[in-house]
């Protein structure tokens, strides 16, 4: 090549060089230029009635048709840098108080530190959540991108849960609530609490009918936007109270306000009042959750429909089969056809009449609560990438308790958030079903469908009491979810808390799970009066329960850890929280293997769809609280339900999920399966196949290495990939909700297309399987097998014994008993590996 064609050649590359170097360089100092995304919560406090000084304390006025909406009721406020290295206190924080208990109503309107008892187990807590506080670039740019972080908590040293709880948004409006507290006296007072407070909404909340719009001369009264055609309805509402006297909506009428939301950073509305006032889920009433303004109107700033929580369920169903059926098909059914609904449904696997179940569930209960919520759908919807759904997943604790307005019983609702940073402001802890549901401003309640399931198992959610030694496992689960959402909130000192396959709302709750677990195992065994209270009551009616919580424990360990090798963060975290470790911190770990070592709680609809199973197997009581974008009438969106991956393609999704639920460990009775089915087949196919001819003794003479990786390529195939396609893709796993006769035909169905799939594929593209695959004494043994793997399956639920099943007998038949002279060459060591 000429000098000059090198040269035309070299500046050729140069320019183009120059050009992508300089199209790169642009749009990093654009993207370093760009302006700081606003987040939703930003956004919401543009208006005035999102703001704390909008309610002056003094407007407050005591009346039977509000209730505070707690004991202890304020607003925290994060102290200064100064401020807490005077006070001299490990972990606090200043507490504006809005309501106290009759003794204590002098503090009502003062700042007093807030801070904790002096508890071993408290000190504990404390100390393994409290950090140092640095945000990374990944913190700052997650607060550029539009979420919420604690900017204001960044350089502080020793930040605990308390002060974390308080600095985690830009503004001191985090309201909070807790029943019991010590007081000390002094200037400022202090008072110490013994958990961590319950987020909540409002001061005050009411039980009110909406009878319609008035305007009533405010200026206010119609909002500038909102869902659906102009011009916007009033933001005021006629409503009529409830009266305890009578049981019915006939108190006092009066006027409230229900503010429009503005729109947030995605163009949607939160909630909306329009329409509410004929909203179905308003039949029997809302709880109004709010404050009142400098003129003494109501505000409303949570809504919570009563029907929902009233143990009056709208069906009852009874029997596992009935209930799984339920879970796996019937809750999310339908759901857009069901927006502006709330259903509320009970399913109870043992009780024999509707009686019975109801019977279950008295005053003082308490019982788990499993959260999830799907998709926004519609015009102005979040659309499901790839016809996925994700969702999100919590846990939390449900009470049976008597209203303070209606003295009725209500399940009341806690969840345990753990909640990556976010745009809207939602904060990772403990939080009242008002606050999270509820909420107009961040709430889910207006724009998604949600599933509260509410499991009330006695073996779990009860209390065990062996001679003084008391301890409940539901109430090991809260706190060490309350350790996590208190991580959470910090981002382990760094300021965020993404969200990746391996660190997510689904995965954590699940690592609080497994630690629940592993807590509850070591507290057993290092206690020999735990065991020597057993073994000296082996009738008791708690030991009962103890063994049924044994084998609960063993079920969900199987779930958590489908692969049988725990996570090493979670490992090194419950040893932490045990204080067996004497490593320094928590890990969080986000890599791919992580993921994959607990893939099966990476979905939040799998995880609670199985959770929710395997308590009904053991015989829980399980109430679906429903409702499904409810509140006002918003017409650009529709709600969606939540799903696993490809979920809105069944073709897809239909065998991924079948191969989710199959890859796990085998166990002690899957192991006893495989080999029971190996014996009765060799019983049957070897006398069968000598008595044909079609199996002669004849060892294969190839050279170990090559017989080995002949034998390891069968493990591959024919055994892994027919049966993941024969067994798993075509046959309903055990724990899907399907009548046996389904599951037989589908397994009679699949059956034949394993036994004819192979002469023709010897007709076809295996020829070396010609004329051996189309032969009787084949074909008879080939249905044997595909039949034994069938029973192997349908009883273990494992993909691995029908394929271990499968390459044993293929191994022993090709390389022991003639099968590869039959069908390939020693001479040229083909095998074909399509068997």
């Amino acid at each position: 090549m000429s000098p000059h064609r090198h040269l035309k050649r070299f500046l050729k590359r140069q320019t183009i060089g120059l050009i992508l170097g300089s199209f790169l360089l642009l749009l990093m100092v654009s993207a370093n230029a760009q302006e700081p995304t606003p987040s939703s919560y930003a956004l919401s406090q543009s208006l005035p009635f999102n703001q704390p000084s909008f309610f002056p304390l003094k407007t407050e006025i005591n009346s039977p048709l509000y209730q505070p909406t707690g004991n202890w009721v304020g607003r925290l406020i994060l102290p200064t840098s100064e401020q807490l290295e005077e006070a001299k206190i490990p972990d606090w924080a200043w507490f504006e108080v809005y309501h106290a208990p009759e003794k204590e109503r002098d503090l009502v309107g003062r700042v007093v530190r807030l801070t904790w008892v002096d508890n071993p187990n408290l000190k504990r807590y404390v100390e393994l959540v409290t950090t140092d506080m640095e945000l990374t670039e990944a913190a700052r740019r997650s607060d550029r991108n539009g979420n919420v972080i604690p900017t204001r908590l960044d350089g502080r040293r020793q930040v605990g849960p308390l002060q974390s709880l308080a600095g985690a948004r830009s503004q001191d409006d985090v309201v909070v609530a807790f029943e019991n507290a010590a007081i000390e006296g002094g200037d400022p007072a202090i008072i110490k609490v013994d958990r961590e407070p319950v987020q909540v909404t409002g001061r005050m909340y009411g039980l009110v009918k909406i009878l319609g719009l008035t305007n009533g001369d405010r200026p206010d009264a119609i909002p500038p936007d909102c869902p659906g055609e102009s011009p916007c309805p009033s933001q005021y509402f006629r409503v009529r109270h409830y009266n305890p006297k009578t049981g019915n909506f006939d108190g006092p009428e009066g006027t409230i306000r229900i503010p429009q939301q503005p729109r947030d950073r995605n163009g949607r509305f939160m909630s909306t009042p329009r329409e509410i006032e004929n909203s179905l889920a308003g039949d029997e009433g809302w709880y109004v959750y709010g404050s009142r303004d400098a003129d003494g109107m109501f505000t409303v700033q949570a809504l919570q429909p009563r029907s929902a929580f009233r143990p009056v369920p709208d069906l009852i169903i009874l029997g596992g089969e009935n209930g799984r059926s339920y879970i796996e098909s019937t809750n999310w059914y339908g759901t857009e056809n069901r927006k502006g609904t709330v259903q509320s449904v009970l399913v109870d696997p043992e009780a024999d009449t509707p009686t019975d179940a109801l019977g279950k569930w008295k005053e003082g209960d308490r019982a788990l609560v499993i959260h999830l919520f799907g998709g926004i759908g519609g015009e102005a919807g979040e659309g499901a990438p790839f016809g996925t759904v994700t969702g999100h997943f919590s846990y939390g604790i449900a009470e049976v308790v008597s209203d303070a307005i209606t003295g009725e019983l209500q399940l009341q609702i806690k969840y345990q958030q753990v909640y990556a940073h976010n745009t809207n402001g939602i904060l990772s802890g403990t939080q009242s079903w008002a606050d999270y549901m509820g909420n107009m401003q961040r709430g889910w309640l207006g724009t998604r469908p949600v599933s509260d399931v509410i499991v009330k198992l006695d073996a779990f959610t009860g209390t065990y009491n062996f001679d003084g030694l008391t301890g409940s496992p539901l109430d090991e689960l809260m706190r060490q979810l309350q350790v996590i959402t208190a991580r959470y909130r910090t981002g382990d000192g760094s300021g965020v808390s993404p969200v990746t396959p391996s660190t997510s709302c689904v995965q954590d709750s699940s690592q609080g799970l497994f630690i629940a677990i592993a807590e509850s195992r070591r507290r057993f065994n290092e206690t020999p009066q735990i065991r020597e209270w057993l073994e000296a009551h082996p009738d008791d009616p708690q030991t009962r329960q103890f063994q049924e919580l044994v084998a609960l424990e063993e079920d969900l360990k199987n779930l958590l850890v489908p692969q049988g090798t725990i996570r090493p963060d979670w490992q090194q975290n419950a040893e932490q929280l045990a204080g067996v470790d004497n490593r320094e911190g928590f890990v969080a770990n986000q890599s791919i293997i992580d993921g994959i070592l607990s893939w099966r709680s990476m979905m939040p609809r799998r995880a609670h769809d199985e959770v929710s199973e395997i308590f009904l197997k053991h015989g829980a009581s399980l109430w679906f609280v429903r409702p499904n974008q409810v509140g006002g009438w918003d017409p650009d969106i529709l709600p969606m339900a939540p799903t696993v991956v490809f979920g809105q393609i069944p073709i897809l999704s239909i065998p991924l999920n079948r191969l989710g639920m199959a890859v796990v460990a085998m166990t002690g009775w899957d192991w006893l399966v495989l080999f029971g089915t190996s014996v009765i087949y060799a019983a049957i196919a070897l006398p069968l196949g000598f008595s044909m001819k079609f199996l002669r003794w004849n060892p294969s003479r190839r050279p170990p290495l090559k017989l080995a990786g002949a034998i390891a390529l069968l493990f591959i195939t024919p055994a892994l990939l027919e049966e993941v396609v024969f067994r798993v893709f075509l046959t309903p796993h055990p724990l899907e909700a399907v009548s046996w006769v389904s599951w037989l035909f589908w397994a009679a169905f699949s059956l034949f297309l394993f036994v004819i799939y192979h002469p023709l594929a010897a007709l076809t593209y295996n020829r070396k399987g010609y004329p051996t695959f189309v032969k009787l004494p084949f074909l008879s043994l080939a249905t044997l097998l595909g039949l034994s793997c069938t029973v192997a399956y349908g009883l273990t639920g494992s993909l691995w014994a029908p394929v271990l099943f499968h390459w044993f007998a293929v191994t022993v038949w090709l390389f022991l008993l003639d099968g590869e002279q039959k069908i390939g060459s020693r001479e040229s060591g083909l095998l074909t590996v399509d068997f």
